[in-house]
């Protein structure tokens, strides 16, 4: 059997799907491993037993727990510089410019956004609780899930002329504007964090990212809101490593129903060849006893049309033409007769008495 051939197209559709399966899996996996740690996560009380708590623990550290109080500056908070009395430990400046994108494949104009500059300042900062205890925020630039306050949001609208709009079309881009933001942690907002905590040896509890790799968090919403969009996302994910991991088995799948038919068709063909060398064995010609019709030379009226030295031993289907050897038959380029030129369905052997 010749070797059985994959296309590009099936090669590249059933690697590009099994490598993004595998790529949202471990996504996945990684995501339902933080949610598993939130499950089991202790949640604390931000009080003046917590410093008691750690000293008694085995390192004077917790690895994973939720924690919540009051953002509170340990120096000079951040002032914003759009809203007058606004005040903070965490700001985000940000400009994006918004265009318009002829997209030559919708034949329609798609829109796009860049960022153009963006600025990120912090300031030392804890959280409160109560009876005075307090926990400082280490690393807070590295937490997931700190979505801040929008200070101040203006939108620059983009003025162009005539000559503007000519360029526009030629270049396929449209300028819409740009778009100013601010946005801070304000000081006094409740703030939910998930990581380690240490107890120091100054007796200073510290919140920081976990050493063991686990997800560090920082976040307005509680812990159950928190937990239940981790779980969220967790499913997304599986889903959509789901659809591309059935998407590879279908082409899979394809392939495998492809190669099948070929095989198939291989076996029928060597049934038939199998068959006809059993006729050309056991039929003898003129020219002497054992000698197979197709090492004799056949009479002209019964030869071959093709190669006009082998007697003719098939039977063409549908059409029904009498008219080559099954070896002739076997080298046909296309599957036609050589008579009427109508497909051939299927050969069957000619027997003559």
């Amino acid at each position: 059997m010749e070797e059985f051939p994959v296309s590009a197209v099936e090669a590249l559709c059933l690697g590009t799907s099994l490598t993004i399966s595998g790529i949202l899996y471990y996504v996945y996996r990684k995501k339902k491993k933080t949610v598993d740690k939130l499950k089991d996560a202790p949640q604390l009380t931000l009080d003046g037993k917590l410093a008691d708590l750690l000293n008694v623990t085995p390192g004077k550290c917790l690895q994973y727990v939720v924690i919540e109080g009051t953002v509170q500056p340990m120096s000079e908070p951040l002032r914003s510089q759009f809203q007058e009395g606004a005040v903070g430990v965490v700001q985000k400046l940000m400009l994006r410019e918004h265009k318009l994108v002829w997209n030559s494949l919708a034949r329609a104009w798609t829109d796009s956004e860049r960022v153009l500059h963006q600025r990120v300042h912090a300031v030392p900062f804890h959280l409160a609780g109560s009876e005075e205890a307090v926990v400082r925020v280490l690393s807070p630039l590295e937490a997931s899930a700190l979505n801040m306050e929008v200070i101040h949001e203006k939108f620059h609208q983009a003025m162009y002329g005539f000559s503007d709009i000519i360029g526009q079309y030629l270049s396929g881009e449209k300028p819409k504007g740009q778009l100013e933001t601010e946005e801070m942690l304000r000081v006094g907002t409740t703030l939910t964090g998930v990581g380690e905590l240490i107890l120091d040896t100054d007796r200073a509890l510290k919140l920081r990212p976990p050493t063991d790799g686990s997800e560090y968090f920082l976040t307005t919403a509680d812990f159950e809101t928190l937990r239940i969009d981790q779980e969220n996302q967790a499913a997304a994910w599986q889903v959509l490593a789901s659809v591309f991991a059935l998407a590879g088995a279908a082409v899979l799948l394809w392939v495998a129903r492809r190669y099948y038919r070929c095989l198939k068709h291989h076996w029928e063909q060597e049934r038939l060849r199998r068959e006809f060398e059993t006729l050309g064995a056991d039929s003898t010609s003129p020219s002497g006893p054992g000698t197979s019709r197709d090492e004799a030379a056949a009479p002209l009226e019964n030869a071959c049309v093709i190669c006009l030295s082998r007697r003719r031993g098939c039977v063409l289907l549908d059409c029904g033409h009498v008219c080559c050897c099954y070896s002739c038959y076997q080298a046909l380029p296309q599957p036609t007769c050589p008579i009427c030129r109508q497909t051939i369905r299927r050969v069957v052997p000619l027997y003559q008495a």
